[in-house]
């Protein structure tokens, strides 16, 4: 049911207070209040707000009459006298409920409007009703443009910078996804910059999407967005996790909706430090031109009672608000130690927890949730479930194929040319290491290089870095060992 058919039921019920969240008034009146108040109030509809007062709205959108109401009691006496049936909508009305006078002459209210077919409606961003008035508001939240209302903006600011041709339907799409989670006016904002920019409406477009959504985050604080340079191709071995990646991404599209498919939920990345996890999560969100935010849950956990709770809704409102994003958990069971029975937090870590799964199994918004983990000890058996994420991936140490594809990464991100080396000997060399001891080799090779003169680097600067590396599968073998074998017959693996 859509917003508007929940807000037309209520009218027709004769629910005397209605409430509408959002920050898109005009938009909540073109698409919501003036419908509803054509088919259901005779055309009659009020609006009230602190510096204009009550004015009635024509069918056109332009104001028919003002009358006097410089007050929030002025206004519901208005209200009070009109005498047909009516929707008065009161804008940023929440502000006022605190008022003892206001909220008594609301409970009155609330006993005579139905009678008269007349309908209060709270119009704003916000809205949390009093302890006074819970059985008497019914609170609607007014969700951002849906895919359909974005595609057709798409559509109409190609028609503005005359080539309504010129963005293939596939990137028109991909535009329009990206543009899911905006504001009705930030999504024309986002558009005519594009404009501006590119005179015409063009793949580039989704750049400024990505900035905006990175803008929205950071008002928020508990999440981070960051900007990722590296993508899929960047990422050296990991066959199978690309590969199951790959297949997924069209599975964000209106396709794969009419085709019956849910959108993915994320997946849960389990192994060896160093081995490319959080890399992997970086490369998915440039591969998929999706914002990628960051959850640091040590930001989440507060002091005072219930503080850390709410913290948790606040990081997920701000990511489904960003949306479709990529969301990134580093670290997650240590985030959630408190959450295991011999924790002494007073079920903080539980409650936390518990929140974020049932996020997580009901979630429809397109946030793709990529969370990585070093150990087994610290995971709460609740994250395993299927139904949480979608696939859990062992990320093993690197093969000598992948460790070969891992060193040519990284040469070439140095401007080197990994034809000119012999690769095979140097991956049977570096047995045991991980991806980022890899990198390592060919930085301090490079520093080596760089010391004796900036000569050119040379074979032995990487075999004698390599040498010099006392690998973690070593230093930390007995617990390098017992993950993996965990993770034979529990996981997928990634390679």
């Amino acid at each position: 049911m859509t917003v508007r058919e929940e807000f037309a039921l209520a009218v027709r019920a004769r629910m005397p207070l209605i409430a509408l969240v959002t920050p898109e008034e005009q938009r909540a009146e073109a698409l919501v209040l003036r419908p509803v108040a054509d088919e259901w109030r005779a055309g009659r509809l009020f609006v009230w707000s602190i510096t204009e007062g009550m004015v009635e709205r024509d069918p056109e959108g332009g104001d028919r009459a003002r009358i006097p109401a410089p007050d929030p009691l002025a206004a519901l006496d208005v209200a009070a006298g009109y005498e047909e049936p009516a929707l008065f909508v009161l804008r940023d009305f929440h502000h006022h409920l605190e008022s003892a006078a206001v909220l008594r002459r609301l409970r009155d209210l609330a006993s005579v409007l139905p009678v008269a077919g007349k309908n209060l409606v709270f119009l704003g961003p916000r809205f949390r009703t009093p302890d006074d008035l819970e059985k008497d508001v019914l609170v609607l939240d007014v969700p951002p443009p849906d895919f359909i209302e974005l595609g057709r903006l798409v559509g109409e600011a190609q028609i503005a910078g005359r080539t309504p041709d010129g963005l293939p339907p596939a990137a028109r799409e991909a535009l329009a996804r990206a543009m899911l989670g905006l504001t009705l006016g930030e999504a024309e904002s986002v558009l005519a910059r594009a404009l501006v920019r590119d005179g015409a409406i063009t793949a580039r477009a989704v750049e400024l999407v990505l900035a905006e959504k990175r803008h929205l985050v950071r008002r928020h604080g508990l999440i981070e967005c960051l900007e990722s340079r590296d993508g899929l191709d960047d990422v050296g071995g990991l066959a199978g996790l690309k590969h199951w990646l790959a297949r997924r991404e069209a599975a964000f599209g209106e396709a794969a909706r009419d085709y019956g498919l849910p959108v993915p939920r994320g997946i849960l990345l389990l192994g060896v430090q160093g081995c490319g996890k959080s890399l992997i999560a970086k490369a998915v969100s440039r591969a998929w031109a999706m914002p990628l935010l960051h959850l640091d849950l040590g930001r989440v956990f507060g002091k005072f009672v219930g503080e850390s709770e709410a913290a948790m809704r606040r990081a997920i409102q701000t990511a489904e608000a960003a949306a479709p994003c990529v969301l990134w958990v580093d670290e997650i069971e240590k985030g959630f130690a408190g959450a295991t029975v011999e924790a002494h937090d007073a079920g903080v870590g539980a409650r936390v927890l518990g929140t974020f799964l049932t996020w997580m199994q009901e979630k429809e918004k397109p946030v793709f949730v990529v969370a990585t983990a070093n150990q087994i000890r610290g995971l709460p058996p609740e994250l395993l479930r299927k139904g949480r994420f979608d696939e859990l991936f062992f990320v093993d140490l690197p093969d000598t194929g992948e460790r070969e594809q891992i060193l040519a990464v990284h040469l070439r991100k140095r401007r080197r040319d990994p034809a000119g080396w012999d690769l095979a000997d140097l991956a049977r060399r570096t047995d045991g290491f991980t991806g980022a001891e890899l990198e390592q080799v060919v930085v301090e090779g490079l520093h080596n290089a760089f010391a004796d003169g900036r000569r050119p680097l040379a074979p032995t600067d990487l075999e004698q870095a390599a040498a010099e590396v006392v690998p973690l599968s070593v230093t930390m073998r007995e617990t390098v060992a017992a993950l993996r074998q965990w993770a034979a017959t529990r996981a997928r693996r990634a390679s």
